[in-house]
């Protein structure tokens, strides 16, 4: 028994001496293979009597689970010194601080907005909105524009499928129709008062929201934003809307040497209408005429589709978009900045 005992020593020592799986696998040959030294044993046992047989045979099989039990361990312990020299070279430093997710923030536009809210609110504004998709009437009959203006052809608006023939839908080109969409619903609510001579609440109101015109450069888009300004009443003046804006755009930019320029100009549904320009008293831009807005008295027809008496009801509007505020404001040169979505870019505004 001697010589087994001697067999199972040495396999146990060739097997711990065996550094990787290979090695390892060259010594179970040695001992296990179809020409290793148990298999040798085993022929042997041919020559032996069956009592012989009988008795050397279980002490072979015992030999041979102890070789194949010290093969089993080593081959688990080089498997785990192989993962624990992955999980050593893959260790997290915990004590290091972790990676922080970014705080996000308002798009510079958001900003000009909420700036141009805030602003005309404290001023009794009402903020109106409505759909991007309108009808004809609402965008141009509603606010007398004929129909061989050049805003109805199909090269200068995005009109849609689906609507009639007498009423077309297209993607609304300023967001003017919410002055008489809300103008209409505001009317409805005070119509016996009105039709009794008594008076009404006036309409004060600005419609900011997306707008869509087939235009594209460093100053124009397909898609821009626009806010537009309604005051009606019984008494209310060019004067009126040239203190309002002249405010608003002081306020706006923070400076009260602002200068304000009313140019002369015709828009279909104000009369008189105006051109408003700025400039500024300082910086980059300072002694430029800056064109940021139209406005006018708003015309006897539109005041008329609102449901309203023009000899009574008089008042003003005006539309500026804010993507150029917003330009003038943070020295933006390239409107298309805004919609890239680079990172780099509107992180400057957070």
């Amino acid at each position: 028994m001697n010589d087994l005992d001697s067999l199972v020593g040495a396999a146990q020592q060739s097997f711990a001496a065996s550094g990787t799986p290979a090695d390892l696998e060259n010594a179970k040959a040695q001992f296990l293979g179809k020409s290793g030294r148990m298999t040798e044993l085993m022929k042997g046992m041919a020559q032996l009597s069956p009592d012989e047989k009988k008795s050397r045979g279980a002490a072979i099989n015992l030999a041979k689970q102890a070789i194949e039990a010290a093969l089993t361990a080593r081959r688990q312990a080089l498997a785990d010194a192989e993962l624990n020299a992955q999980l050593h070279a893959e260790a997290l430093d915990v004590t290091l601080p972790g990676r922080q997710r970014g705080q996000g923030g308002l798009h510079p536009v958001s900003l000009t907005l909420e700036r141009i809210e805030s602003i005309f609110g404290s001023m009794g504004f009402e903020v109106a909105d409505g759909p991007e998709i309108e009808t004809d009437w609402f965008n141009f009959t509603a606010l007398n524009t004929p129909e061989d203006h050049p805003a109805r052809s199909m090269h200068d608006t995005f009109y849609l499928e689906g609507g009639s023939e007498h009423a077309p839908h297209l993607l609304r080109t300023h967001t003017s129709p919410m002055q008489i969409r809300h103008a209409i619903a505001h009317v409805k609510r005070h119509r016996a008062a009105i039709d009794a001579g008594q008076p009404m609440p006036e309409i004060r109101v600005i419609a900011p929201g997306r707008t869509y015109r087939v235009d594209s450069d460093a100053t124009h888009s397909p898609m821009f934003h626009q806010c537009e300004g309604l005051w009606i009443g019984e008494n209310v003046s060019f004067k009126d809307l040239k203190y309002i804006f002249t405010a608003f755009c002081r306020t706006f930019f923070e400076t009260d040497d602002l200068v304000l320029r009313f140019r002369p100009s015709f828009f279909p549904f104000t009369e008189p209408s105006a051109e408003i320009d700025i400039q500024f008293p300082s910086g980059p831009l300072a002694g430029r005429w800056l064109e940021v807005a139209g406005s006018g008295q708003v015309h006897p027809n539109v005041v008329r589709n609102m449901g309203l008496d023009p000899e009574r009801f008089i008042g003003f509007a005006f539309g500026m978009g804010f993507d150029r505020l917003t330009m003038l404001r943070y020295g933006v040169n390239d409107l298309r900045l805004f919609f890239d979505g680079d990172i780099r870019f509107l992180s400057q505004f957070q």
